[in-house]
């Protein structure tokens, strides 16, 4: 086990060999059963092990890892009864993160960065509406109009509603009805907070994968105790990030160690309602993200909650209690046991309904990458805090932050909204100054107003830059998002 990241002890010590945090893994069971903690210690391994980690706090609870533990009298007596050494007490390198940009460095992404397959799931739309959404985003960019945030967006809906007609024969039938409903959608996802998710500065990636002046990873965390209450946001978001991971980084092939470890908890909520080509996509994602040197943790109540397709991928296994009152949890406990290497010592199916708290069946993979028998185990104790941190310990952290300032104002610079509303003054102005001159005189076509003249130097400048950016080259990734 030397060199392993030790996670639990069974009839002997398991763990994961660096080199194999990429190959994916789930940590199930019920609730109260172990599944943050048994996260918590992933990440400390990880991080310990210099490996970057970036996980979502929805309880609000996984932020102690930041602080030192400490053994109270319970917790000693737990220490003992399992034989398990005292741990090497520690907090860990932390950064944090929130949409809302009330604990930790506010996260954006750019409407364009999104794509029109998320952003429609994010606002619920049908398939028609989707396709009007895509008519719209590929008329920015075909017009070479960035879409930074939404008012940017609104003003993009309302002058492809608007120039309908024009746009039909390259693009298709778009309907005022469904640009209505569009923008009906846009008002709910701002009643949540989600306006402030989109624009700049937007999130440089690159930033998640870092480690502190000892070599640790530093851990990413995501206050999404508010965020988890919009689970559509929540869960597009996460899945927005993923994207973004397979988009922007390289291939690595086979490393030491991964680049980054993604902890996706509550991650039934990835998968609800969402449409079957959003599902292949997902599958196509983690998938393929292994090869950029990303592994993907699914943290889940009930292995039922991830698709078969998904499922398969995830070699390493961490299952705490379920409990079989219906029939539905019957079959769930039968799928839970059948899904790991039998270990004739003991029925699988039967010990996942007799598993305490911080107890688990687990299984790994080893240095080959096969999938170890499932041990009956406990999950070592965490080194950082179990708990929260107090607001003081929060707001210190913050304070420290390498990325201080770089996040934290956001930037409106010119985009679809200023340019499309500029050409609507030019317009306006170019009628009323055409009203009082006589048509076809030299004076007439030749003179512009100062607004006017400003707004076509900026007009030009900014599609010029634009153009530049983006183009009519312009290529969308697997989840409709930019390519960079």
């Amino acid at each position: 086990m030397e060199g392993f990241l030790k996670i639990a002890r069974g009839t002997r010590e398991l763990g994961i060999p660096p080199a194999m945090m990429n190959r994916h893994g789930l940590v199930a069971g019920a609730t109260g059963t172990g599944k943050t903690v048994s996260m918590q210690v992933l990440a400390e391994r990880c991080s310990a092990a210099g490996i970057p980690v970036f996980l979502a706090d929805v309880k609000g609870d996984v932020s102690g890892i930041a602080a030192r533990g400490g053994a109270s009298p319970k917790f000693a007596e737990r220490l003992a009864r399992l034989g398990f050494p005292t741990p090497d007490f520690q907090g860990f390198p932390a950064v944090f993160w929130d949409l809302y940009g009330r604990q930790g460095h506010p996260v954006r992404t750019t409407v364009s960065d999104m794509g029109p397959l998320l952003l429609s799931r994010l606002l619920g739309l049908n398939p028609t509406q989707e396709g009007v959404l895509s008519v719209v985003f590929r008329v920015a960019d075909d017009e070479g109009l960035l879409l930074l945030d939404l008012k940017d967006l609104r003003a993009m809906l309302q002058h492809v509603a608007e120039n309908a007609k024009d746009y039909m024969l390259k693009y298709g039938t778009v309907s005022a009805v469904s640009v209505g409903a569009i923008q009906r959608a846009l008002l709910s996802l701002e009643d949540q907070g989600g306006e402030l998710f989109f624009g700049e500065p937007a999130l440089d990636i690159g930033d998640f994968i870092t480690r502190d002046s000892s070599g640790r990873g530093i851990v990413h965390i995501l206050a999404a105790d508010r965020l988890i209450q919009a689970p559509k946001l929540y869960s597009t978001f996460l899945l927005w990030l993923l994207s973004e991971l397979f988009q922007r980084l390289p291939e690595a092939g086979d490393l030491d160690r991964p680049k980054l470890v993604f902890f996706f908890d509550e991650a039934h909520l990835l998968f609800n309602e969402a449409p079957k080509i959003l599902l292949e996509k997902i599958e196509q994602v983690v998938r393929l993200v292994r090869s950029k040197g990303v592994g993907v943790y699914f943290i889940t109540q009930n292995p039922q909650d991830i698709p078969d397709a998904v499922l398969g991928q995830l070699g390493h296994r961490i299952q705490h209690a379920l409990r079989a009152f219906t029939p539905r949890d019957q079959k769930a406990v039968k799928t839970a046991a059948e899904t790991f290497r039998r270990n004739p010592a003991f029925s699988a199916e039967a010990a996942i309904t007799e598993l305490g708290t911080g107890e688990a069946l687990v299984s790994f993979l080893d240095d080959h990458g096969r999938p170890e028998m499932v041990e009956r185990a406990w999950i070592f104790p965490p080194a950082g805090r179990i708990g929260p941190l107090l607001p003081e310990e929060r707001a210190g952290i913050f304070a420290a932050s390498p990325l201080r300032g770089k996040y934290d104002t956001m930037v409106d610079r010119w985009s679809a909204y200023e340019i499309l509303s500029g050409r609507a003054i030019r317009e306006a102005e170019t009628k009323t100054s055409g009203a009082g001159r006589e048509p076809g005189t030299r004076a007439g076509r030749s003179r512009q107003s100062p607004t006017e003249k400003l707004l076509n130097s900026v007009v030009r400048s900014a599609g010029s830059t634009f153009g530049r950016q983006i183009g009519r080259s312009l290529m969308r990734g697997i989840m409709g998002n930019l390519f960079k």
